[in-house]
């Protein structure tokens, strides 16, 4: 992609998402994930109607007076994007494809989270990890984030959810936010989904195109797996064959469902033919 295009695409994905995360999301991102962790700032004497359990008892046991512990509300919290980059995001038969919606809600979170003066980070994986973006501040960086979010060229092609997630314990320490953004095509995951939700304040977004709920009655069509090339031919008409697919499809939203609910991290589904912001708002509400 020639230069002066790319500019072009981030400018306008700049445009329309800060607008959303200005004047819609920044402040239910505010109120639900700001100050939620508690530091160490200071000691002081204990005075009458404190609470005894914040007694620091190596400082009284020195001064032989009691004394308290004073934490302040955390201002400076991470935000991570682990995005899904595999081949199955570049399906669409709407007007849009997953990945680009996928590249509207990172800009949406990341300049959310830019308002909040909180620092952003991306992991961008496939079947293996294939960019790591430390987490930083500024507009620059989130600019940045979305320029590789439009342009970046994976090199694998399957989906690894699990190996991205043990790649993210093992690189952020820090209790962060983390947004993992994917289609979930994926299996063997819940057990380090369920370690990086007990490190981190993790979300699992699903995209989704509607194409991929329901076989369309077509006749005899070529069907090509995009990750790994294989193609069969499926008898769209036969009913039996539209019914077990529309089955099998429901099963593996339950099993991302309940992979979700048995860790500890939230989910929501999102679709790239509906409009994502009156989700995304409820979501954030009903946190």
């Amino acid at each position: 992609m020639e230069t002066k295009e790319l500019l072009k695409k981030v400018r306008k994905i700049e445009i329309k998402t800060r607008r959303l995360s200005n004047h819609i999301f920044s402040g239910e991102y505010q109120s639900h994930f700001k100050g939620r962790g508690m530091t160490f700032s200071e000691v002081r004497k204990y005075q009458y109607g404190d609470d005894i359990r914040d007694i620091d008892w190596n400082v009284t046991a020195k001064l032989n007076e009691p004394h308290i512990k004073i934490f302040e509300e955390e201002r400076e919290l991470t935000m991570m994007l682990l995005v899904d980059v595999s081949k199955s995001e570049s399906f669409g038969t709407r007007n849009q494809q997953k990945r680009e919606l996928i590249t509207e809600l990172c800009a949406v979170l990341a300049f959310s989270a830019m308002q909040n003066n909180d620092k952003v980070g991306v992991v961008f994986f496939t079947d293996q990890i294939e960019l790591f973006i430390p987490p930083k501040k500024g507009k620059s960086h989130i600019l940045r984030i979305i320029r590789e979010l439009i342009e970046f060229k994976p090199t694998g092609k399957g989906t690894n959810i699990s190996d991205a997630l043990k790649f993210l314990s093992s690189v952020i320490k820090k209790r962060s936010i983390v947004f993992a953004l994917s289609d979930f095509q994926d299996q063997d995951y819940e057990k380090n989904l369920k370690i990086a939700s007990s490190k981190h304040d993790l979300t699992a977004l699903r995209i989704f195109d509607p194409a991929e709920e329901k076989l369309p009655n077509i006749g005899l069509v070529q069907f090509q797996n995009p990750e790994t090339g294989a193609i069969d031919w499926v008898d769209t008409s036969s009913e039996a064959i539209r019914i077990n697919y529309e089955a099998s499809y429901k099963r593996f939203v339950a099993d991302f469902k309940s992979n979700c609910s048995h860790s500890g991290t939230d989910c929501l589904d999102l679709s790239v033919d509906r409009s994502y912001t009156k989700q995304l708002l409820e979501f954030f509400k009903r946190r």
